[in-house]
């Protein structure tokens, strides 16, 4: 279990697509995480201010406002600006990730992920606790 003295570390999962959220969630869940879900980044904007994550995954490809966007405007925020992005993209060229670096992303992970690539994302940012499941 990751859990800080306030509870579970809070995780927000961006993506367009139900089943990448269900399947990040899922992982996350189950590794002790408290899970947060948005479909886009407008949604995912007034999540952040409400729960305020620890981490934050989020999809390159969305309708509106997508990752790019998205993590700009976390980046952005004066309170946001230290909490880890790390982008989800099914592409896996070097200008993607060159232009997650520039949108401020910390770290870019490839769809389909494995549950251990979430898990060690978010244990990369947040200290896990000396328990673990």
């Amino acid at each position: 279990m990751s859990e800080s003295p306030s509870g579970p570390v809070k995780v927000l999962v961006i993506d367009d697509s139900n089943t990448i959220r269900r399947s990040a969630e899922m992982f996350l869940s189950q590794a002790g995480f408290e899970v947060i879900l948005a479909e886009d980044g407008f949604d995912a904007l007034a999540k952040i201010s409400d729960h305020q994550p620890k981490v934050i995954f989020i999809d390159i490809m969305m309708p509106r406002l997508d990752g790019y966007q998205t993590c700009a405007l976390i980046k952005q925020h004066p309170l946001l600006k230290s909490t880890p992005v790390i982008m989800l993209s099914s592409k896996d060229g070097v200008f993607d990730r060159a232009r997650g670096r520039l949108a401020g992303s910390d770290r870019y992970l490839t769809k389909p992920f494995t549950r251990e690539g979430l898990i060690g994302a978010v244990n990369q940012y947040v200290k896990p606790s000396p328990v673990s499941s």
